[in-house]
């Protein structure tokens, strides 16, 4: 609160560069997960209480590759990211190289999440 009495929205403000980029996709990935299982569990229980169709068109859209690549790359980004933060946090001497920790970070997702969205369309290809 500042000292006329109004309240800042200052924290937010996009402050710049990759650690708040970094810090922004983690919650959000964060929340595609929680959506997703909350999803995934509405759909069960819709399934098993009403025997729907509602819980069929939940579980239609979840299971669809157009939501699977979305999926997937929420659950690579936030582990791989969550493990560069816990490394950050074990061994705060490598702070200094966090920038450094980032692109590294990226170098990993890009060709596991890549690895694993051709193996999705080619599944969905085959129809197997």
């Amino acid at each position: 609160m500042s000292l006329d009495g109004s309240v800042g929205l200052q924290w937010l403000r996009y402050r710049g560069g990759g650690t708040m980029l970094a810090w922004l996709l983690h919650r959000l990935t964060g929340l595609g997960i929680v959506l997703f299982v909350g999803t995934h569990v509405i759909a069960a229980f819709f399934l098993q209480q009403l025997g729907s169709d509602l819980a069929i068109t939940i579980t239609a859209i979840y299971e669809s590759w157009a939501f699977q690549v979305i999926v997937y790359f929420c659950v690579i980004y936030h582990v791989i990211n969550g493990l560069r933060i816990i490394i950050l946090d074990l061994w705060p001497q490598l702070l200094e190289y966090q920038h450094e920790a980032i692109w590294l970070q990226w170098f990993i997702i890009i060709p596991i999440y890549g690895l694993s969205i051709f193996v999705l369309i080619q599944h969905g290809l085959i129809g197997g």
